[in-house]
């Protein structure tokens, strides 16, 4: 048996195929994420190895801890004596320190470059950093860059370019140095700048050390530094050796690669389980091709075991070779991957590619384990040939067809009503994040359905579209009656299809619903048409971490989303989103400790503000109907919880600024009556006192209006007079809104609202146009991008069809002929395969749609809060496009063998 399995693999090579292409695409898939992540890491490590790995000791200051009264008290920068000390250690040959502030760089445009300051540091001899390109600056005008500020300004060594100085003073340098900060999250995310050490002090008012770093004197090992370092430092600052300090941010970086890994790894699983599918149609082909010879071997004394395993053995084969083919085309992917992805993502070029036994016995592995998995179901068909079926001259795929019992059809309608349960149960109540997760338990139920009714299904679907399609021609018609003769079998493949569309329709909904109902929170709640915001400086004393809170401030950008201002002009959130994090009152002591003001102004609380003559500039303008701005704080309600309070000076509540309301109006907001966000309305109701209280101000106020907000925030909307109440330093706007005439020329509004900032180089302007493409631009190639990852489930869903007409070729080779010789021409034969192809496509593409937008609107419902649903139907009608191309394509193999058989030669025996 063993010599005959390997004959009829040798002699019928072009049986596996589609096999084998189906097994290579999905092993492909995996190996080459496996290879491409590996490379990643390996490029981080050795990144960030090279540069900490050329000093012996790195010392940074301690983390920020809370205080007894849970503020974050942060640690004082370590001292020009502790230097001294470290240098004059034995173990010490070479120490220095790192100082670090913000400092505005401006670009070519003379705007402030970024939406958040660079970082500006000094560089000097004992050093983890170096020149990549250049020199570091020596002289007090002269400056070196970060590579990847370089590449954002465009700016390179020899140029000159201009910084402001704490005091908003333009000065002006010479680049003379280009520094690769690699994957060090300090500098890699904002960027930086590199003085020499006297002017960065000077520049940044930043004063003391974030880092020392040194290098072990002769005789002494990398640890006996670190205990004496240590030893000087005590509890100011964290010691460790340069490769221990590398591999801990090496680690942190490839969890980000892990993430990205495992991603890619969830359409590789999509691939494969599709592949699977394929597999098991394919090898259903083989043994309906086969079996005369499979009752031969019984004819002649082997036993169902034998032929069991003979099937077994073929489909290993089959799985080793195309997996092998796989993995190399894996590798190939991740020389792709690494030479023009992996520099999006923060990587070097011209590393060499890591291939790890493990992502080739992965590919391996995973490509033959799916192949025999498959292929078990034909194998045991196999076992129930008959020995008479030698007598037959047909090849017939006997037991495929059973009909569909009533058991199947109450356990196919049983998971419909629980999806159906799941779904309303997620609409119904307010489950959270939990909700899409539901959501997709839901969907994989219905999809369970699917399967178990599927050739009920097809059935159906065929009766109702045959009916045109039986008056185009008798082409048209033969292959409808053709469709629903193996209607398992049809569903089978058609499932492989089934499963893309559902993902791809579902993201796509998902998207559109998203971006309709940002966009329409932002057109109804801001009708607006610029936004301006000083830039964001994350003030810290030197060397400190994030400062707690500061994802939540007021002042940010609008395309980072994460300001509170960005939040409510992009409609992203609610205003009153609950900070995860104490408050920003501690900023102050930061600011201090940094010396540099970044904005134009500043508030209390550290967060730039815009100046009030940039106000009245575009008061005066006719082109400008209306400007109003928006200032917030936080305040500490209970339980460790703070609530955001947000007002709009000179906006009339209910008209510039509009929200959805659960309970009152909003236009009742004024002085003394506020606006409640339901996070923060429990156990509140229109009418109601709600006191609000800081540093020993408190203010009773009337709740006017509930509004609706975000699962899980809490805010206040209140007049300016109440907020100035609570905060008396908030006295300028941390953002301005917008809004031109009616009649004003687009050209004359955007020309008034730039040179009111002319003279405010970190003021950074933003139209909502913009920031509506910036969104769009941004959902566009996340669909993008994962319709490609699906994009192969689908190619070898297309083998699975093609597999399906080749079986369906073979059942029906002599009533084919039959036809012909009754006059049907050969264009009309390949015509009813295109046909019945096509038919089958559509069906598994149909359903696939009806469920992606049935769960694309409940999972997007379930996380989005007022969700406007949005039917992609453009995107839609692609796929639908998608799915006729596809059959035709898996017609074409099949088609042209039917036609070209031999009428006489098909009708020659029984």
């Amino acid at each position: 048996m063993l010599r005959t399995t390997l004959a009829g693999l040798r002699l019928h090579k072009s049986r596996y195929v589609t096999t084998v292409l189906a097994i290579l695409l999905g092993v492909m898939f995996v190996s080459g994420t496996m290879v491409f992540a590996d490379t990643l890491n390996a490029n981080y490590e050795e990144s960030v190895m090279g540069s900490a790995g050329s000093v012996d000791a790195i010392a940074t200051q301690a983390e920020a801890e809370p205080g007894e009264d849970g503020a974050y008290v942060e640690p004082e920068p370590l001292t020009a004596d502790q230097l001294e000390e470290i240098r004059a250690l034995p173990e010490v040959a070479e120490a220095d320190g790192m100082v670090r502030g913000q400092a505005i760089l401006l670009d070519s445009e003379g705007r402030a470059l970024g939406f958040t300051p660079p970082a500006a540091v000094s560089v000097e001899g004992a050093s983890r950093f170096d020149a990549a390109e250049g020199e570091l600056p020596s002289g007090g005008d002269e400056i070196a860059l970060a590579t990847s500020t370089a590449e954002q300004s465009g700016f390179g060594v020899g140029d000159t370019v201009t910084v402001l100085d704490p005091e908003q003073e333009k000065r002006e340098f010479t680049v003379t140095g280009l520094v690769n900060f690699g994957v060090d999250p300090s500098y890699s995310l904002g960027g930086a700048v590199i003085f020499a050490p006297d002017t960065v002090t000077e520049m940044t008012g930043a004063t003391g050390y974030v880092e020392i770093d040194a290098v072990a004197a002769e005789g002494y090992t990398d640890e006996d530094v670190v205990d004496a370092v240590a030893g000087v430092l005590g509890t100011s600052a964290e010691v460790m050796t340069g490769e221990a300090y590398g591999l801990e941010m090496a680690e942190s970086a490839g969890a980000e690669t892990e993430v990205f890994r495992v991603a890619l790894l969830l359409f590789a699983f999509i691939a494969m389980f599709v592949a699977g599918i394929v597999i098991y149609n394919t090898f259903a082909i083989l043994i309906a091709q086969r079996q005369r010879e499979l009752a031969l071997l019984r004819c002649v004394g082997a036993k169902r075991g034998q032929v069991f395993r003979s099937v077994l053995l073929e489909s290993v084969v089959v799985g080793l070779v195309a997996s092998a083919l796989g993995v190399l085309a894996g590798v190939g992917i991740g020389v792709a991957g690494a030479a023009f992805a992996a520099p999006a993502m923060g990587a070097d070029g011209g590393i060499p590619l890591v291939i790890t036994p493990t992502a080739i016995l992965t590919g391996l592995g995973v490509g033959t384990v799916v192949t025999v998995v498959s292929a078990m179901v034909p194998a045991l068909r196999a076992t129930r040939v008959a020995p008479l079926t030698a007598l037959r001259t047909s090849a017939t795929a006997s037991g495929i067809e059973k009909g569909t019992g009533w058991i199947r059809v109450v356990f196919g309608l049983v998971t419909f009503a629980v999806s159906g349960a799941l779904i309303a149960l997620t609409q119904m109540s307010d489950m959270g994040m939990s909700g899409p997760i539901i959501v997709t338990g839901a969907a994989l139920v219905a999809f369970i359905g699917v399967v178990v009714l599927g050739p009920l299904l097809v059935r159906g679907i065929v009766r109702v579209v045959g009916l045109p399609l039986r008056r185009v021609g008798v082409a048209s018609m033969l292959a409808v009656d053709n469709s629903v003769r193996s209607p398992r079998r049809a569903a089978t493949a058609m499932i492989a299809l089934t499963v893309g569309a559902t993902l791809i329709t579902g993201y796509s909904v998902v998207s559109a619903s998203t971006e309709t109902t940002l966009t329409r929170m932002l057109d109804e709640q801001f009708p607006i048409d610029y936004q301006i915001n000083p830039q964001f400086a994350m003030e810290e004393p030197a060397g400190a971490g994030d400062t707690p809170g500061e994802e939540t401030t007021g002042g940010d950008a609008p395309a980072d989303g994460t300001a509170e201002g960005t939040e409510t002009a992009e409609g992203t959130g609610e205003p009153g989103t609950e900070p995860s994090a104490a408050p920003a009152e501690g900023a102050p002591e930061a600011d201090a400790a940094e010396g540099a003001d970044t904005a134009a102004d500043t508030d209390a609380s550290g967060l730039g503000t815009i100046p009030e003559e940039v106000r009245r500039d575009l008061a005066d303008e006719p082109t400008v109907a209306g400007v109003f701005g928006q200032r917030n704080g936080y305040l500490e309600t209970g339980g460790g919880q703070y609530v955001d309070v947000t007002a709009y000076p000179g906006a009339e509540y209910g008209t510039d600024l509009t929200m959805e309301t659960v309970e009152g109006d909003l236009s009742d907001v004024g002085p003394g009556r506020i606006a409640l966000t339901e996070g923060s309305a429990e156990g509140v109701s229109v009418g109601d006192s709600f006191a609000l209280a800081n540093e020993g101000t408190e203010v009773e106020l009337e709740v006017a209006a509930i509004v609706e907000g975000s699962t899980g925030t809490g805010g206040a909307i209140l007049h300016v007079d109440d907020l100035t109440t609570l905060f008396p330093e908030l006295t300028e706007d941390q953002a301005l809104l917008i809004r031109g005439a009616q009649d004003a020329d687009p050209a004359e509004l955007r020309e008034a609202v730039y040179a009111s900032v002319d003279d405010h180089p970190t003021l950074q302007v933003m139209s909502v146009a913009e920031i509506k493409d910036q969104f769009s631009d941004m959902m566009d190639i996340a669909f993008y991008t994962i319709a490609a990852m699906l994009g192969l489930a689908i190619i070898i869903a297309v083998f699975g069809i093609s597999n399906t007409m080749a079986l369906s070729v073979l059942e029906r080779t002599r009533e084919s002929a039959m036809l012909r010789a009754l006059g049907l021409a050969r264009g009309q034969l390949r015509r009813m395969l295109s046909v019945e192809a096509v038919l089958l496509c559509l069906i598994g593409a149909g359903i696939g749609i009806v469920l992606g937008v049935v769960f694309g609107w409940a999972a997007a419902a379930s996380a989005l809060p007022g969700m406007v649903f949005s039917l992609p139907v453009g995107q839609i009608a692609v796929f639908i496009g998608v799915a006729v191309l596809a059959g035709l394509l898996a017609s074409i193999l099949p088609g042209r063998r039917a036609a070209g058989t031999s009428i006489t030669g098909a009708l020659a025996s029984e």
